[in-house]
């Protein structure tokens, strides 16, 4: 993962955080939520997530027009053996990027909730495995959103963490200008792992210890969010797996065999922000969910480390 890492910053400058909660993302078996504004390089950190490991990609660009079966694939008739073959959909791949993700129909976007949840793909009465890994890393610009279709609670909650890219800094963009100011980094990056590697990590990270008082610690977080005043829907049971899944991810990261309050506390916001709905008096008072999350986390005391 350190190679992989080291691969993807000679394509995304100075963004060190973001690289690294992909990464954990993609450990913990989860998918991942990319919301900027146009330019800041939230495709080109997919694809270079995908470029540094030899598996498959695929790039769906989500558009008004754009059908299920073109995500998940259709059965043709073949004339010539009189029988229905299927074409597998753009879903297919080891690494999916979805692109404006939100520009879709919610009927088109509904189309991957049972592959992001359960890694398969049912057509015409068939169900097909996914490959592991399997990861959907989906952008959306949330600036723009005339002709848009907002991604509804349940499918916003089948993606393990949001992440904001942000505007590089002065020197990361001085660096910019002579790393993408004449060719395209992309081309020239190689993978340094491969899928069997990645899926031996994967299983590595489950058997990252997590005692219980940090059990209780991840627990009472997600249920101060279900019982805070600013929040009108509170994080689901969902979350709470999933940030334990994140967490021993971000310890094996940390070249730990146990998981840190601190890994609880650092992956709040990106775990839970996104799945939670703040009141109409939290709106109005212009609270954004992730302070409320971190007032959630500062609400709840911190365990004994030892």
């Amino acid at each position: 993962m350190a190679r992989v890492r080291t691969a993807m910053e000679q394509v995304i400058e100075g963004k060190r955080e973001s690289i690294d909660l992909a990464l954990t993302v993609l450990l913990a078996e989860g998918h991942l939520l990319v919301e900027d504004v146009p330019g800041v390089g939230k495709t080109m950190l997919a694809k270079a997530l995908g470029r540094s490991i030899d598996c498959t990609v695929r790039r769906i660009q989500f558009t008004p027009d754009l059908l299920p079966s073109d995500i998940t694939g259709v059965s043709v008739f073949n004339a010539e053996n009189r029988e229905f073959e299927f074409k597998p959909g753009g879903i297919f791949a080891n690494i999916v990027v979805g692109d404006e993700i939100n520009r879709a129909s919610p009927k088109t976007q509904s189309a991957l909730l049972e592959s992001m949840e359960e890694g398969q793909v049912s057509v015409d009465g068939t169900t097909y495995r996914l490959e592991a890994p399997f990861m959907v890393v989906a952008t959306q610009n949330p600036v723009e959103m005339e002709g848009t279709y907002p991604l509804p609670e349940a499918q916003r909650d089948r993606f393990m963490a949001r992440i904001e890219m942000g505007y590089p800094t002065p020197a990361s963009e001085l660096d910019m200008l002579d790393a993408h100011g004449s060719s395209n980094p992309l081309t020239a990056l190689r993978p340094v792992t491969d899928a069997a590697t990645v899926r031996g990590l994967i299983a590595a990270t489950t058997k990252t210890y997590v005692s219980p008082a940090v059990k209780q610690y991840l627990v009472s977080i997600v249920n101060a969010t279900r019982h805070s005043r600013d929040l009108r829907l509170g994080a689901s049971p969902r979350a709470t797996l999933q940030l334990m899944r994140a967490a021993r991810a971000r310890a094996a990261l940390a070249g730990r065999d146990y998981v840190s309050p601190d890994d609880i506390s650092a992956l709040a916001v990106p775990v839970l922000a996104h799945r939670v709905l703040p009141s109409t008096e939290a709106q109005l008072a212009r609270h954004a969910p992730e302070d409320i999350i971190h007032t959630a986390v500062r609400t709840v005391a911190v365990p004994d480390k030892r």
